[in-house]
């Protein structure tokens, strides 16, 4: 059989591409290297709990067009992400908020917190890299406490050598408000991840632990088109030099009762190796006897390792357009074919998007 469309990823992006497609009365293959669909927004239950295994994957978004969508496969529940920061054997409010300040330096009321920041910025009229565009924002001592240690530990970079714009990405208020995102909808499927990809993608054919790139000149003659979510840079074989990306590591246990009391605390400490800590059952059931923690560690990432985010300097950026000048026989698609830092709705919006353009 001869598809529409081979679909490379079962992640977001390939998923929700490979539905759309499905709905219009294309023929879908879609197929993975991993045992699961969801890439790494997959979820399964561990003793009751619900652990996403690739880090915590809240799904938040503004978009009414991409919430319709993901509403079609999985009921939502009302998570808020409002993770805490531990420095020092203190946990402190986070993202920056008025209860972060007021825990630093007593302040009480949004102007008596503006003016304390207007006190400790250093001024910058044109901040050049991220650690200058925070110092002129919050100043030295929220820098040092939050930013700089967890920066360097989770992009392996010091803050001065990222973009002013890594930064920007970054919430600070002046009230009580400690919700980190800022989008009109957020949640989590309430029976997972896992269950949201098996029904968005009921009815196509999945072919699991598939390696396209092992297998590219039995795959590729079977479809008409192939969207493809991996790397770029390993679709063409590094041949110009890899891609730099950052990997994580994840070390899991088991507890009775509650560890740590939140969904996601932060370590930003240089001197912790790991950035965060997760206790997948606040996401959902934090009434549940059994609890499952997980430590995350970034780490570099080798040929070999799992990319999970480009780095996207300047450098990688000119590499990037110089692999998307080449030759390929797919289109490209997903945070690693488009080396491009997507949360999941923007994901989601972009494979819509794509199959608007290539089904018209």
């Amino acid at each position: 059989m001869t598809y529409d469309f081979l679909v490379v990823g079962a992640g977001i992006f390939g998923a929700t591409f490979a539905r759309v497609a499905a709905d219009a009365g294309r023929s879908v293959l879609v197929v993975d290297r991993r045992a699961h669909v969801g890439g790494n927004c997959f979820s399964e239950d561990v003793e009751g709990v619900e652990v996403h295994r690739y880090g915590p994957h809240i799904f938040h978004t503004s978009d009414e067009r991409v919430w319709a969508f993901v509403n079609r496969f999985a009921r939502f529940n009302n998570f808020v992400n409002s993770p805490r920061a531990r420095v020092d054997g203190r946990i402190f409010s986070f993202p920056l908020n008025l209860l972060t300040m007021h825990q630093l330096w007593g302040v009480t009321t949004p102007d008596e917190a503006r003016r304390k920041l207007d006190e400790v910025r250093v001024p910058c009229a044109a901040p050049r890299n991220m650690e200058e565009w925070l110092l002129s924002q919050v100043g030295p001592e929220i820098y040092e406490l939050f930013f700089r240690g967890y920066t360097k530990k989770q992009w392996g970079m010091e803050p001065r050598e990222l973009p002013a714009g890594t930064a920007r990405r970054l919430p600070f208020r002046l009230t009580f408000d400690d919700n980190y995102y800022r989008d009109r909808r957020q949640g989590i499927p309430e029976d997972g991840y896992g269950g949201l990809f098996r029904r968005m993608l009921d009815g196509i054919d999945v072919e699991l632990g598939c390696d396209y790139l092992e297998r590219r000149e039995e795959l590729r003659p079977r479809a008409r088109r192939v969207l493809y979510t991996g790397a770029v840079d390993e679709f063409h074989g590094r041949a110009l030099g890899p891609l730099r990306y950052r990997s994580l590591r994840f070390e899991s246990r088991v507890f009775d009762g509650d560890f740590q009391g939140n969904a996601v605390v932060n370590y930003p400490s240089p001197d912790v190796p790991f950035t965060r800590i997760v206790e997948h059952k606040h996401f959902a059931r934090p009434d549940a006897p059994r609890t499952v923690v997980t430590w995350e560690f970034p780490a570099d990432c080798a040929p070999g390792d799992e990319p999970f985010y480009p780095l996207g300097g300047a450098a990688d950026r000119a590499l990037y357009e110089r692999y998307r000048a080449l030759p390929a026989d797919v289109v490209f698609g997903g945070r690693l074919g488009l080396y491009e830092y997507l949360d999941m709705d923007r994901a989601a919006a972009r494979a819509l998007d794509l199959a608007k353009e290539l089904l018209a």
